[in-house]
């Protein structure tokens, strides 16, 4: 592995973009400029952004800054999460089938369906009233 910055690596989910930087350190987590605990709030949420250091048991030797925008915090939860994981496999290619077993590389496609007319959302129809 090589100690040197790379370039950002880039994240997506649902309308949330992340720009992500890996830094050898002491696994510092800073999202927007602020702690991961204090940017995005639950364990299991926090637990899902840091998988891909986990599953490469790359935990705790890098520092992870990351801007994130666009989407909710589950969008950009796994906005970091798909970042993080493409920064580790520029870092290192041989982990590329661990990554990939664990689902880390994919993006997922899921959006919002847009709304159709005559509808009230996307699928939902208005309320019908036989009499």
């Amino acid at each position: 592995m090589s100690t040197l910055t790379l370039p950002p690596a880039t994240g997506r989910r649902k309308e949330a973009s992340a720009r992500v930087i890996l830094r050898p350190g002491s696994g510092k987590v800073l999202v927007n400029g602020r702690p991961l605990e204090e940017y995005i709030p639950g364990v299991a949420r926090r637990y899902r952004v840091l998988e891909p250091l986990k599953v490469t048991n790359l935990e705790g030797r890098f520092d992870v800054y990351a801007t994130v925008s666009g989407g909710g915090l589950t969008g950009q939860g796994d906005a970091v999460r798909h970042g993080i994981a493409r920064a580790l496999l520029s870092l290192d290619p041989s982990l590329r089938p661990l990554l990939r077993q664990n689902g880390l590389l994919t993006r997922d496609p899921r959006a919002k369906e847009r709304k159709k007319y005559g509808r009230k959302r996307a699928r939902r129809g208005f309320q019908y009233s036989k009499r």
